[in-house]
């Protein structure tokens, strides 16, 4: 079996593998990569053209403009994730379609400073919250309508920094040629 050859240009850091047991240091280092994100990417953007802007990071993918406005697009799904999952037992949360909302007026065309922003604020939440986690707290759960997993607190927060070290990635490809 071949390996897909847009895979290196679609996971660039490749896919998201927690460890087998997730401890309290991976956490910290997670939450670490959430809390500096969104200096990261305006550093990463500082002068990027709108030739970049609307380049497409690799064939059948979104243009670096629609990356950098789904960023905070889904982190700020993920925060309200976290609030259910610590104030519900189990719950179901809602999936969202990231494709459609890429396709909408406001990432087409707002400025991307306006998302850089709304990444800080959603940000500066969501450590807050990570960074009181308990360990029991970091154990609730929730459920992906998708899959039907069940997906503990501390594997999620590994999932969004990955996220986001994932699309600054796709953003820096294209900044760096």
């Amino acid at each position: 079996m071949s390996e897909d050859p847009l895979h290196n240009l679609k996971y660039p850091i490749g896919r998201y593998s927690p460890p087998e047991v997730i401890q309290q240091k991976h956490v910290n280092e997670w939450i670490d990569q959430i809390q500096s994100l969104p200096s990261r990417l305006a550093n990463a953007i500082v002068d990027i053209s709108e030739k970049q802007l609307d380049t497409i990071y690799r064939p059948e993918g979104w243009t670096i403009r629609q990356v950098i406005h789904h960023i905070p697009d889904s982190h700020v799904n993920s925060y309200i994730r976290f609030k259910w999952a610590l104030t519900e037992d189990n719950p179901t949360i809602k999936a969202y379609h990231e494709d459609r909302w890429a396709e909408l007026y406001d990432t087409k065309d707002q400025p991307i400073q306006d998302s850089v922003d709304f990444l800080k604020v959603v940000h500066t939440k969501l450590v807050h919250i990570l960074k009181g986690l308990s360990e029991d707290q970091l154990n609730r759960t929730f459920v992906h309508p998708e899959s039907g997993k069940q997906i503990t607190l501390d594997w999620n927060i590994g999932m969004y920094a990955w996220h986001g070290e994932h699309h600054l990635a796709h953003i820096q490809s294209v900044v760096d040629k």
